[in-house]
């Protein structure tokens, strides 16, 4: 299997393949309109003809206040005809009549504590949550050739990007509706997925997905349910049929029980809508130490695709028009056939370090333009999974990106990270979190540009590796053979007058003993007040090719 952190790849293919689709419709269904004199409420009584029983139920839940005054926010606001549908819909006479505290949820449903606009609507969960803490998700529907983005399969947009003082006003048709069962409830409701629910309760995964957690760090988790018929075409036709198949100590409750792992190996920690699966090469199961690989093949979500011994192992579909199913606590999906878990021998990771969540959800500046990522203080952590040592002169990491300088022209996706290393004043360490990284014995390699001199030990996990790097040293001259003898390569395709600049230096071998992400720190040794240029880490298995692929800039790799 070739794994690889970076499968951005696959993900940019599902938007430009949805460009082009939209670009050959007939007619484009998305309307943008900017207005800066007035705020959200501001708004909503100007066009009160539209908006009067939305604006009635943000005055009745004491929201007009705060939503016009000064902020950033996201409303999706619904129009009188979509919450006169909601009022049919839910049996209430009125707004006067609802509950006020189903009135007082579905504003905090309707608003994101940010701004976003049609940009970051993607096949898949918006990047910030509602104020109400479930996730939107958003697509875009295809009718007699018009085009219309959509909002939870609930709403359609009617009007979007409406810029007003305090942030971005997006009309829909139909009010948002918040989920109200966990993921156990819903899938237990569903008579189609009763074995699957009968081995939940068996295991006792039932009860974790039926609760939901009041921190939301530890609330959210994905499942991939498998329904009765993907499991009747595996032979399987009752929860007897499974439990005789799996079960080989008897006791589904046991964690070493085989019926026990199955259920294990088909939750994931944290929310992860389809644009997310598809955005890593592998995630993280409730099974310790086994992960699944996922990958867009032909628009199709695939679990567990993978090469071995020259082999394609076929994968499991995942049905797109029947998953993303949000619920309170998380979301699942649905498998359209039955598998188990695998054995996972040792893959290569090519982790692209800028392909982090917090550059990846700014289309305007990711793969597009530099951006500063700044520390406002010692505590500030603008980077979920990059933290570094708070100086005067270290305050900010950058996002760099450029296809003519000679900084960007061959990094992977022409970007790199810019690291203020050094004493005095600057930083002496950065810590990474990688990608997940299957058990197992590999090399590793810290890709950078080459240009000012400062010496940094690489710890992986605490592990002190076994060579310095230099960050502002060239690549020797040599042939691959020579270069790799020595703790070299060359990582980029380019041979051009600036190639040289672009190096690949071997920091040591390490035995990671868990498939899991993992903590990679950069310690300086020598150098002062220096910006370092760090593109890509590999973790390569030692029985594996070091050399190829190689990298061009648009992350086409070259075998």
């Amino acid at each position: 299997m070739k794994q690889q952190s970076a499968t951005l790849a696959s993900f940019m293919l599902t938007a430009l393949l949805t460009a082009l689709i939209t670009s050959g419709c007939k007619k484009q269904q998305f309307r943008d309109s900017t207005t800066e004199d007035v705020n959200i409420v501001g708004y909503l009584e100007k066009n009160i003809d539209s908006f009067s029983l939305f604006k009635q139920i943000l005055d009745r839940t004491d929201n007009s206040a705060f939503l016009n005054a000064y902020g950033s926010y996201t409303c999706f606001a619904p129009t009188n005809s979509g919450v006169k549908a909601w009022l049919a819909a839910t049996n209430t006479a009125s707004v006067d009549a609802a509950d006020i505290n189903v009135l007082k949820e579905l504003v905090r449903f309707h608003l994101l504590s940010d701004t976003v606009t049609t940009a970051a609507f993607k096949d898949g969960k918006l990047p910030v949550p509602t104020m109400q803490s479930q996730f939107l998700i958003t697509g875009v529907t295809f009718t007699e050739g018009i085009s219309t983005y959509t909002v939870n399969r609930q709403a359609a947009v009617l009007r979007s990007n409406i810029k007003v003082g305090n942030g971005i006003i997006h009309e829909i048709d139909h009010v948002l509706q918040p989920s109200k069962q966990t993921i156990a409830q819903q899938l237990e409701s569903n008579p189609s997925f009763s074995i699957f629910v009968e081995a939940l309760k068996a295991t006792g995964y039932y009860d974790l997905l039926n609760t939901v957690d009041p921190d939301t760090s530890k609330r959210w988790m994905t499942v991939i349910a498998e329904s009765n018929q993907a499991l009747a075409d595996s032979g399987i036709t009752s929860y007897a049929d499974l439990k005789e198949r799996y079960s080989n100590t008897g006791n589904p409750a046991n964690s070493n029980d085989s019926l026990h792992i199955y259920a294990a190996y088909h939750i994931l920690r944290d929310i992860k809508f389809l644009g997310d699966i598809i955005n890593s090469a592998t995630h993280q199961t409730l099974q310790p130490q086994e992960v699944i690989s996922t990958q867009l093949i032909n628009k199709e979500v695939i679990v567990n695709e993978d090469v071995f011994d020259g082999v394609v192992e076929k994968g499991i579909q995942v049905i797109r028009n029947t998953s993303d199913n949000a619920a309170t606590n998380g979301v699942w999906h649905e498998a359209a056939a039955h598998y188990m878990a695998k054995f996972r021998a040792p893959a290569a990771v090519y982790w692209d370090l800028c392909s982090f969540p917090e550059i990846m959800k700014l289309p305007a500046y990711y793969k597009k333009q530099n951006y500063p990522f700044v520390r406002t203080n010692e505590l500030d952590k603008p980077i979920k999974d990059i933290d570094w040592e708070y100086k005067s002169a270290s305050t900010t990491l950058t996002y760099f990106y450029s296809t003519t300088s000679s900084l960007g022209i061959y990094q992977y996706n022409n970007d790199c990270l810019v690291l203020p290393l050094g004493s005095p004043s600057r930083a002496t360490w950065f810590e990474f979190t990688t990608p997940v990284v299957i058990k197992g014995r590999y090399k590793v390699w810290v890709c950078y540009n080459a240009r000012n001199s400062v010496v940094c030990n690489v710890r992986i996990n605490g592990d002190l590796m076994q060579r310095p790097v230099n960050l502002g040293e060239f690549r020797p001259a040599g042939s691959d053979a020579e270069l790799e003898s020595i703790g070299w390569k060359r990582y980029i395709e380019s041979t051009g007058s600036n190639s040289g600049y672009y190096v690949s230096r071997l920091v040591g071998i390490i035995d990671i003993k868990t498939t899991e992400r993992h903590k990679l720190r950069l310690e300086t040794v020598s150098g002062t007040n220096a910006s370092n240029y760090l593109d890509m880490i590999h973790f390569i298995p030692i029985d594996q090719n070091q050399i190829l692929p190689r990298f061009r800039p648009d992350g086409t790799k070259v075998y």
